[in-house]
């Protein structure tokens, strides 16, 4: 049974990969979209599909969000739309993998941007109307790499844990509003990103596919998840075993053992 259209959901980094699936299980479910990435043909291609397949309503904005202020700017944009925005999925992001020192700083600097302040500020942002309301949720697309330092993913890591970090922490904070904060913590996803990974990293070739989800299935589980109001969830069995797992063994052992996998990937 469709979700009743009461606003739209707001999907970041809609363009490929889960965000691309998350706007086709949104659709199918029969929320309106605003759909926002880089890449306009892709989108545009999006929209055209859950438009023609579900009746949904869909916005396509292409936009770079490391630019200057473009969280602000996009907020303004849709607000004066008039359209509330009742779901909030933080899901752009951009991974670097290789020596940390090797890695340049401007791409330092766009990760932060893009997986740190970004979701922060949409956050900020779309909040105090869902709090106005006394309904809404957000859904952000952490990692399972957020439970861990993980050597040659370094900022990519530290980036996600912040992000779990703010999921729960704000989550609680908003307990009984009627808003809800669900962070979903994927392990290794088939989507552009990884690809592009196993392409430049010496540990394509033995990573085992069996390891690498479906993209459509984490989406199904976060959605679901953000549905539901749950504060995590970490699609597949092997990754919600390690994420509880990590969490018993002492931090040294976590480190080394990341430490002694991170390694062979440089």
């Amino acid at each position: 049974m469709a979700e009743a259209r009461q606003g739209a959901v707001l999907l970041t980094g809609a363009s490929s990969g889960i965000g691309r699936e998350l706007a086709e299980i949104f659709a199918r479910q029969g929320w309106d979209l605003v759909i926002v990435a880089r890449r306009r043909e892709q989108l545009n291609e999006i929209a055209d599909r859950c438009r023609a397949q579900h009746g949904t309503t869909v916005r396509c904005i292409a936009r770079d969000l490391t630019e200057p202020n473009a969280a602000q700017d996009l907020y303004d944009e849709i607000t004066h739309s008039g359209a509330p925005i009742e779901v909030l999925v933080n899901n752009a992001g951009v991974a670097e993998s290789g020596a940390f020192a090797e890695i340049p700083l401007d791409s330092h600097e766009r990760l932060v941007q893009l997986n740190v302040a970004v979701p922060t500020s949409l956050a900020r942002l779309f909040v105090p109307p869902m709090l106005r309301r006394r309904r809404g949720r957000v859904l952000n697309v952490a990692s399972i790499a957020s439970f861990q330092p993980v050597p040659s993913l370094a900022s990519y890591a530290a980036s996600k844990a912040y992000v779990l970090s703010l999921s729960e922490a704000l989550g609680e904070e908003l307990r009984g509003t009627g808003v809800t904060v669900t962070a979903l913590c994927p392990g290794l996803t088939r989507t552009e990103m990884v690809d592009r990974a196993q392409r430049e990293s010496p540990a394509g070739d033995w990573l085992p596919e069996f390891l690498i989800g479906d993209a459509r299935g984490v989406a199904q589980e976060g959605y679901d998840a953000c549905m539901k109001g749950r504060a995590l969830v970490a699609p597949g069995l092997p990754n919600a075993l390690g994420t509880t797992l990590v969490r018993m063994y002492p931090r040294w052992l976590v480190r080394r053992v990341g430490g002694l996998i991170g390694r062979r990937t440089l």
